[in-house]
């Protein structure tokens, strides 16, 4: 195979040339951290390595010999729908390394919220003593929407603080770390037993705001939300009508329907609920989490080119295509 333009784009890709480029002596291997960097032998590149939320229009339009994409994470929502990509360009993602930071956030997130420690901060800030009697995580029981790699790390260290775990799925079996499993169809029976019913869900049109109003009425009034899954898989105005009238005691939301979260949006100050920047699936580590799967997509790429590539991400048709 001839030599290939590469370009690494973004704040890690030094680090990947530093890792790949004597195991891929075939490669060109370009720089770039902004659109505006892309010119001479870079802009001849056929693959472009990249978070996906960075490519936009213009770093496709820099690039008119692109024939890969391969996405640093694993949603690639802005990919599919980009008009400016061509329909041939072939789309990777990194998939199945998120569990550690994913499985930590949302343990996080159920200690913060069962011990309202937003108010420890608060009193914090005010120079206020306030103690109360402190709520814990042993006992409890966690209801996971979607099981998949990330929930099977979640699950087992919720049985290290003593929860009961139990898994929504199709799966009939349960994976270590749970103790039962429960059809989708059983969702709001489930969400009656949980203690923090935690999103990990694939979004689709059928789990277009699958939690909705009738499905926190189903919560109990001391229970929490944690959605680490995608914004729209819960319908955000009744989710805040929950919490201002107190159908269920807080939530936790990591992902939303708009991001950036607009700064007029009406969540940031609903009552007991933490908002996180879409944190959850970074981590200090992530350039050496993802390198496996860029070097084993690269080796493909090298042998047979984007034919050649394994879990290709189907792009939905376009409008007027067959």
């Amino acid at each position: 195979m001839t030599a290939t333009d590469v370009l690494l784009f973004g704040k890690d890709a030094e680090y990947y040339r530093e890792h790949l480029g004597a195991e891929f002596p075939d490669l060109r291997l370009h720089l770039a951290q902004d659109n505006g960097a892309i010119a001479g032998r870079a802009a001849e590149s056929q693959v472009l390595v990249s978070m996906a939320p960075a490519v936009n229009a213009a770093t496709v339009r820099a690039l008119p010999r692109l024939q890969w994409v391969q996405a640093m994470t694993t949603g690639v929502d802005n990919l599919l729908i980009m008009p400016e990509l061509p329909p041939g360009v072939a789309i990777t993602r990194v998939r199945g390394i998120h569990g550690p930071q994913m499985s930590e956030l949302a343990i996080l997130d159920m200690m913060l919220l069962v011990r309202d420690f937003p108010a420890v901060l608060r009193n914090q800030e005010k120079h206020r003593w306030e103690r109360w009697p402190q709520k814990l995580l042993v006992g409890r029981t966690a209801v996971i929407l979607g099981v998949g790699s990330i929930s099977e790390e979640l699950a087992p260290r919720c049985k290290a603080f003593g929860m009961r775990v139990i898994g929504i799925s199709g799966r009939s079996a349960p994976p270590p770390g749970f103790d039962a499993m429960m059809p989708r169809e059983r969702l709001h029976e489930a969400a009656a037993l949980a203690d923090f019913l935690v999103l990990l869900i694939p979004y689709t049109p059928e789990t277009h705001n699958i939690i909705d109003a009738r499905l926190l009425s189903a919560m109990r009034p001391g229970s929490f939300l944690v959605n680490l899954a995608r914004g729209n898989v819960v319908d955000e105005d009744a989710l805040a009508e929950a919490l201002r009238a107190g159908t269920i005691a807080g939530a936790a939301l990591d992902v939303f329907a708009q991001e950036p979260l607009p700064a007029e949006s009406p969540l940031w100050d609903v009552p007991n609920l933490m908002i996180t920047p879409h944190i959850g699936g970074m981590s200090d580590t992530y350039a050496e989490q993802a390198l496996p799967t860029l070097r084993q997509n690269l080796a493909d790429f090298v042998q047979g080119g984007a034919g050649a590539l394994k879990d290709r991400v189907e792009r939905p048709a376009r409008a007027g295509t067959a």
